[in-house]
């Protein structure tokens, strides 16, 4: 019976009502997709890049081209004008002032929280590259990309880890006068203090360390001609400021007051925090960390070699010729500068995730159903606190893995 009624449906109908089934499904299968797998769906980190790939441009490079001729144009039409707007006029961005307070705090938070953490929850570290696993036994993941790691299989030598394995912060130059001088030459590669790239920000938007004085103006500079010309006095500009001349940003806030790490010490308290506490607030002070320098950095420019990691906190990039990754024969040592993210001043570094601390050691042959998420979430997690939404996903809470015997049975 269903033969004869189908036969009888003229072929061109049939096309029609298959077409139109299969455009509608698409379209209901694209709209769920990009309604809820888009917004909740986060898949693991790439794979770290070859040593002769360049970092990827955060910004396109024909927008780079487009704002640079503009520039150029508005040279030509105004050789010597005064710079408006900071901090390229050398003054400092007031709503900018309090966030860099705050950032420098929650550092050195973040890194008291997580000294006391590593003594409950064991890390561990590669000998030979910079792999970091969170657990009493090391992973059996042959990931290594160390000396000789092709004679141990790309498996991994662990060993005891610390605070800075867990996050980072690469280091970079203080600059006194981030815009009278610029750059640091080769010659004072020895003479000028490196400090992490958090803190130097931290410094230039305003937080006053005795250790590391900066230049701070009460007047803007011009430039002419491309160059930068400060027409203070010569015993301002050569006299280190040990306080900031700028009125109060915020009412009640006073921002001559110098931040250090001893005043902070007093200020704690001794209450013995529980475990679980102690890594909520440690996990809320790295995220309140990372997004006070997404701000500080939409103003304050930070640089970044395309090929190794060093980074550069100031207008423009260094002159020191210590390159040592791909095709630096032909740069003569030279960085090659490019805008910086945030993963360029804080490190992500990505750990496997565990489930269970005290479980057998992940498997090489399963690792496609493991998920990462960064270091310190991983510690912070195992510590007792709450997985975060972004990295849920990444985590892979939801896949059940196989047991080592159930390989050849999963698709």
């Amino acid at each position: 019976m269903l033969a004869r009624v189908k036969s009888r449906i003229p072929s061109v109908t049939v096309r029609a009502l298959r077409c139109g089934f299969s455009a509608s499904y698409s379209v209901a299968t694209k709209k769920a997709s990009t309604s809820s797998d888009d917004q909740l769906y986060t898949d693991l980190p790439r794979p770290p890049r070859t040593k002769s790939e360049r970092k990827p441009h955060p910004t396109p490079m024909k927008v780079l081209i487009r704002r640079a001729k503009e520039e150029r144009e508005a040279r030509k039409l105004q050789p010597c004008r005064m710079l408006e707007n900071p901090p390229d006029n050398g003054l400092l961005v007031p709503e900018l002032i309090p966030v860099a307070h705050h950032i420098y705090r929650a550092r050195e938070s973040l890194l008291k929280g997580l000294s006391e953490l590593v003594r409950s929850i064991p890390v561990q570290r590669c000998c030979f590259c910079s792999e970091v696993h969170v657990g009493h036994t090391g992973h059996e993941i042959r990931t290594c990309t160390g000396p000789k790691s092709g004679l141990r299989s790309a498996t991994h030598v662990w060993r005891k880890g610390g605070v800075h394995d867990v996050v980072s912060f690469p280091k970079c130059f203080h600059l006194y006068d981030r815009v009278g001088k610029p750059r640091v030459g080769h010659d004072e590669r020895r003479s000028i203090p490196r400090i992490p790239a958090v803190l130097e920000l931290c410094v230039q938007a305003g937080v006053d360390l005795h250790k590391y004085p900066c230049k701070r103006r009460t007047k803007p500079v011009y430039c002419i001609e491309g160059r930068i010309v400060d027409f203070e006095t010569v015993a301002q500009a050569d006299e280190i400021q040990d306080e900031a001349h700028f009125p109060d940003p915020v009412p009640g806030y006073d921002i001559r007051t110098s931040v250090d790490a001893e005043q902070l010490e007093n200020d704690s308290t001794d209450e013995v925090k529980s475990l679980k506490e102690l890594s909520g607030e440690t996990l809320e002070l790295w995220f309140e960390m990372v997004r006070g320098a997404k701000q500080i950095m939409e103003s304050y420019t930070v640089w970044t070699c395309g090929y190794c990691p060093e980074v550069q906190v100031g207008p423009k990039g260094h002159k020191v010729r210590m390159c040592k990754a791909s095709r630096h024969q032909s740069r003569n040592g030279l960085h090659a500068w490019q805008e910086a993210t945030i993963y360029d001043v804080i490190g992500h570094n990505y750990v496997w995730h565990v489930r269970d601390l005290n479980g057998s050691a992940l498997d090489n042959n399963l690792k496609r159903f493991y998920g990462k998420a960064p270091a310190i979430v991983e510690l912070c997690v195992h510590g007792g606190a709450s997985i975060p939404d972004e990295f849920r996903s990444m985590m892979r809470v939801d896949v059940v893995p196989p047991d080592r015997d159930e390989v050849d049975l999963v698709a």
